[in-house]
């Protein structure tokens, strides 16, 4: 039995069969990321697919951040980011990080909006949730 944050778990084993060059690929991976055993890096997938899963299926309470790189001269669009941070990357284009917390739906609601408001280059949402 592990323990993480004053909570006991139980760890169950189980074999996973491959192909071997999968295998090697997924070792230099593990190596690359930093990963200590294949064990580490297979909970991390896991969890990424539930979470992923879960955020798709469901109206969870959720925390995501939404990326922008666009054009502030837009007509409009500086009005529509008012109030978020944004740091130059070069005379015409800034950088938009935004935290968003709520519901999954409203909060993937928001990101299209904001991703395909006229002057935005592109955007990216990357959406968790605190479970798992």
């Amino acid at each position: 039995m592990k323990k993480i944050m004053s909570r006991p778990i139980s760890l169950k084993r189980f074999g996973v069969s491959m192909e071997e060059e999968l295998l090697e690929r997924f070792d230099d991976l593990c190596a690359t990321k930093g990963y200590t055993n294949r064990s580490e890096a297979i909970r991390d997938m896991v969890r990424d697919y539930l979470i992923e899963d879960e955020v798709q299926e469901g109206n969870v309470d959720s925390v995501g951040t939404l990326t922008l790189v666009y054009d502030h001269h837009q007509r409009d669009l500086q009005e529509k980011l008012t109030g978020y941070q944004h740091h130059h990357l070069d005379a015409h284009l800034c950088l938009e990080v935004m935290i968003l917390r709520g519901k999954s739906e409203a909060i993937k609601k928001i990101a299209e909006g904001l991703i395909t408001a006229k002057g935005v280059k592109h955007g990216k949402l990357v959406i968790t949730t605190r479970h798992h």
